[in-house]
């Protein structure tokens, strides 16, 4: 005789579902569908805590949340608001659920930073690289020539950009005025034979330091390629912020034109624009010289 499937009560079934979540994010969307499906919330809503562990933010909201609410704390994964007649025994079973939710909290807080400091020191070991590279190659340089003054401040003057470009990376979230950085770039600059005209307005979703090093070293490579106008503009696709910067220079076919004029590499600035979950592209201009455009998702912060 075939045993009776054991039904499971809908406290088990609220366990079950947030045990087998891949993490807490997918377990408490998972929940609110459950509560939502069996008819044991109108609505419902959650509460995250912020990344800088400032206060909760709102991370969902599902269904009807005008009706009598019900706030559950779930401990460090923030707290849930049931919105409807909530039984008793409904609000003990999710608050049961605290210990398991704070474990899964720890461990994926734990693997975050894991994470965070592994690309720390990959970047660590990047910038040391281009830092013995660059400056052997500059002092190389300063020693073949007659007064070899100048060549090793052009290095000291490349090893305070790099500490400047490490600064500026330890600013992991940030929003920059891109006419101000721009601005502050070309200052940067100093006495420059080339026309920058610029028509950028708004904010850009970079930490303004490193947006303002990128820009430099992007000006700097242009003016190196003999531009003799370098135009500078901004504009939104769809989720993304792009800043574009043409030049008519010699452009990328000349060897060692448009990357010898920078003290900081363009390869640490694709890494800054990628650790800023962007990228940095040159193109080669239709007529004459170099396009550069920095493309960073412009999600809201």
């Amino acid at each position: 005789m075939q045993a009776a499937a054991t039904q499971l009560s809908p406290q088990q079934d609220l366990v079950g579902t947030v045990a087998a979540a891949e993490d807490v994010r997918s377990a408490i969307d998972d929940l609110c569908r459950l509560l939502l499906r069996d008819g044991a919330a109108t609505g419902v809503e959650w509460w995250a805590p912020r990344h800088d562990g400032g206060v909760l933010v709102r991370e969902l909201s599902a269904g009807d949340t005008s009706r009598a609410r019900t706030a559950i704390q779930l401990g460090p994964a923030g707290t849930l608001v049931i919105a409807g007649d909530t039984v008793d025994e409904l609000v003990t079973t999710i608050a049961g659920l605290r210990p398991f939710l704070r474990h899964r909290w720890s461990e994926e807080q734990l693997a975050e930073h894991a994470s965070r400091l592994a690309r720390k020191n990959e970047a660590l070991a990047d910038f040391a690289g281009l830092v013995a590279h660059d400056v052997r190659s500059s002092l190389v340089a300063a020693l073949r020539e007659e007064d070899p003054r100048a060549g090793v401040t052009r290095a000291l003057d490349l090893v305070e950009s790099i500490l400047e470009a490490v600064r500026a990376e330890q600013a992991a979230d940030g929003v920059a005025n891109a006419a101000d950085c721009l601005q502050q770039a070309i200052a940067d600059l100093g006495e420059c034979p080339a026309e920058i005209v610029a028509t950028v307005t708004g904010d850009f979703p970079m930490p303004p330091d490193a947006l303002r090093l990128v820009l430099r070293n992007l000006l700097a490579n242009a003016v190196a390629a003999d531009a003799r106008q370098i135009h500078v503009s901004a504009l939104a696709r769809e989720d993304q912020r792009i800043l574009v910067v043409d030049d008519d220079g010699v452009g990328l076919a000349a060897p060692g034109r448009y990357a010898g004029g920078a003290q900081l590499g363009l390869t640490l600035c694709r890494r800054l624009v990628e650790r800023c979950n962007g990228v940095l592209e040159l193109r080669p201009r239709a007529i004459r010289g170099t396009r550069a455009l920095i493309i960073v998702a412009g999600a809201e912060r």
